[in-house]
């Protein structure tokens, strides 16, 4: 296969990293752990070093493990630590009318998942000053948090109580803002003008008829209200019909991610911006290195903006140094 350049005159860019899977599985740790207990974290992030040098990248920034639900967590919402899993958010809402009596927290930082993840950064940079300061994603976009908040019964208010579903996705957003303020406060910083990313899951379970109301409008308030200056999207649900409205708001890449209904030749012939592609976790499960190294050129031959792929078993380390190898090679 001929090697063409990017875009930009460039070779193939790509990123790597490590999942929380790995750190917990090198640390011989539950990963719920990882969240709430600093010796565990410290553990992994030293047990992950040797793996990092073999592999010849960094070993990651002392850091916790990401985390999706801050803004939820800040807004009452109960989130549940499942042993050796991912956390998990229980909707706040039992019932559309409840919508009407949503109110934003006085202070955004006095819920006890926010303290105690606030803490933890804390303790962290006790051990190293350049440890991350993040406790976690800012928020989810304005249609995830609103199925986060109601659950499923949200999907049926667009068509039966569309004003409802206004208020709870005005809602959303206002409350994202404010929180981001808050929490960007707490390090000494402002809300600047710069590049903003909305992750949005869940917007693909509005039908393309019914983004022009319910999705565009609050994905422009969130990117206006956060100075964005390059706004990126990333969203698992969308299909071929949904991706010519990302014109409609500006997106300058979209991250499909694990998008189960957008082929790269989908994206290709569709996206009206940029995209990324990926090599998942079923990929890297499922390939032997040889296909492995096949698929990262196949991908390369559509000129994503970027190709992303994560460790997150040790059992995959030979696979890993393959690709690392072949992505490397394709970035010259």
């Amino acid at each position: 296969m001929k090697k063409e350049k990017g875009l930009d005159g460039k070779g193939q860019p790509f990123s790597f990293g490590f999942c929380d899977s790995l750190l917990a599985e090198v640390a011989g740790v539950g990963l719920d752990r990882l969240h709430r207990d600093l010796a565990a974290i410290l553990k992994a992030h030293e047990a992950i070093k040797p793996v990092a040098e073999r592999l010849g990248v960094e070993a990651p920034r002392l850091h916790l493990p990401g985390f999706a639900y801050c803004h939820l967590a800040a807004l009452g919402a109960e989130i549940v630590f499942p042993e050796n899993s991912e956390p998990k958010p229980l909707p706040l809402l039992k019932t559309p009318e409840e919508i009407d009596h949503l109110k934003e927290p006085r202070n955004y930082l006095a819920a006890p998942l926010i303290r105690e993840r606030l803490d933890l950064v804390a303790r962290l940079k006790e051990k190293d000053p350049q440890a991350s300061s993040s406790i976690g994603h800012l928020f989810e976009g304005p249609l995830t948090t609103a199925m986060l908040l109601l659950g499923e019964k949200f999907l049926y208010l667009c068509y039966d109580d569309p004003a409802r579903a206004h208020k709870l996705l005005d809602f959303c957003v206002s409350s994202a803002l404010n929180y981001t303020r808050a929490i960007v406060q707490t390090q000494g910083e402002k809300l600047e003008p710069g590049p903003r990313g909305i992750p949005d899951d869940f917007a693909g379970l509005l039908p393309p008829a019914l983004f022009q109301e319910f999705v565009l409008p609050y994905w422009e308030k969130l990117y206006r209200g956060l100075q964005a200056t390059q706004r990126h999207l990333h969203s698992e649900l969308l299909r071929a019909e949904h991706l010519g409205y990302l014109k409609e708001v500006n997106i300058g890449c979209f991250d499909p991610s694990a998008d189960q209904y957008l082929t790269p030749e989908i994206l290709k012939e569709y996206c009206p911006c940029p995209f990324t592609l990926g090599i998942l976790s079923w990929h890297l499960r499922d390939m032997s290195a040889d296909k492995l190294e096949e698929f990262y050129l196949k991908l390369a031959g559509f000129q994503p903006a970027m190709i992303s792929f994560y460790m997150s078993r040790l059992q995959e380390e030979e696979k890993i140094r393959r690709l690392l190898k072949v992505a490397r090679e394709w970035q010259e």
